[in-house]
């Protein structure tokens, strides 16, 4: 496999280039194979012990978009105008605890482990749930599985800024009425999935009417 070639400066060109866009052109969509390229950084983004906690929901039908709406203070416009819309679920309790059945078929299945790694897989991902980051409790996991999934949404925004795509994460909605709304439109098993975030991908509308800010690198990097 090459190693890729990617000047630096186009790399913070695009990180420069990227803003969180309120309102998409609604004439321009993205390609089939360039939403499918943004989705691939997402499938190959690493995750604590390679279990991929997530589900990405690409949701295109203008009538299930109309009914986030009312759940989603942060997302109308976006829903209105984004090109594509992206609803980024993570894996709750029963999916991602230690002794739980996806965890074995990924070992299994999966990553094809043998039966003496995955014995000592096992006892590693079980302390460390239960000793080094003490989740015990569903939430603490599904905060956990959520914070995997923040990593592909980031890799998403990247590659998308990198080919000249605009994108937005959202949190403005309200998680109970959101996952409600999922279960019974969505077809989401919400005793697996909880919703992490939204993220809309598309063309901006305009430039951002302000420069990016950012703290001085010097206040956000030390070293010892």
């Amino acid at each position: 496999m090459n190693t890729p070639n990617i000047a630096k400066e186009d790399i913070l060109s695009a990180f420069n280039y990227r803003h969180a866009t309120k309102e998409f052109d609604a004439t321009k969509t993205i390609s089939d194979e360039d939403m499918e390229f943004i989705l691939k950084t997402a499938h190959l983004s690493p995750s604590s012990f390679g279990f991929e906690p997530w589900h990405f929901v690409v949701v295109q039908d203008k009538k299930l978009r109309e009914l986030l709406k009312p759940v989603a203070w942060g997302a109308p416009l976006k829903l209105d105008t984004a090109s594509h819309f992206v609803l980024g679920l993570a894996m709750k309790a029963p999916m991602v605890k230690h002794d739980a059945a996806y965890i074995d078929h990924m070992m299994k299945a999966v990553k094809q482990m043998p039966a003496e790694v995955i014995a000592m897989y096992s006892k590693f991902y079980r302390e460390f749930q239960e000793r080094d980051f003490n989740l015990d409790s569903d939430k603490k996991l599904f905060d956990w599985s959520s914070k995997q999934t923040y990593i592909a949404l980031s890799n998403m925004m990247t590659s998308a800024a990198l080919t000249g795509i605009d994108s937005c994460p959202i949190e403005g909605f309200h998680q109970e009425k959101a996952e409600a709304l999922l279960k019974d439109k969505f077809d989401i098993d919400t005793d697996k999935y909880g919703l992490a975030f939204m993220a809309a991908f598309g063309y901006r509308k305009a430039d951002p009417e302000f420069p990016k800010s950012r703290r001085n690198f010097e206040d956000i990097v030390s070293w010892r």
